[in-house]
């Protein structure tokens, strides 16, 4: 459930299992660590299980060292997930290859990717 920017609210039987999404830009990084912080003093719902933290490049390439050193701070407090850059995701289209770090994360939050038939 993509409940977009706000938290669950586990007390009217929203999911209380959660993993933070965020690019892999100086922003975005800075929203995932500002996300955690509110998890860690207590400013988010009681109850939520934090799963991970699931980054997805904001570009291809590589990234900085800047945003890595962000990156390694947030493993520091969460188990993170890093998700390449996928170009069909630009135009809506699902990938010719599913990348092994989405079959981990589908595992991860029990999904599917794109049916039974998904290559890895």
């Amino acid at each position: 459930m993509d409940l977009g920017a706000r938290w669950p609210e586990p007390a009217r039987g929203e999911p209380y299992r959660i993993v933070l999404v965020g690019r892999t830009s100086a922003a975005g990084l800075r929203a995932v660590s500002q996300a955690l912080g509110a998890l860690k003093d207590g400013k988010a719902p009681q109850g939520l299980e934090l799963l991970a933290v699931v980054l997805l490049a904001d570009a291809p390439g590589r990234l900085p060292l800047s945003l890595l050193r962000r990156i390694r701070v947030l493993r520091s407090v969460a188990r993170v997930h890093r998700v390449p850059w996928i170009p069909a995701w630009r135009t809506g289209d699902h990938p010719k290859y599913v990348p092994r770090q989405l079959v981990t994360l589908s595992k991860l939050v029990g999904g599917e990717l794109y049916g039974e038939g998904a290559v890895s």
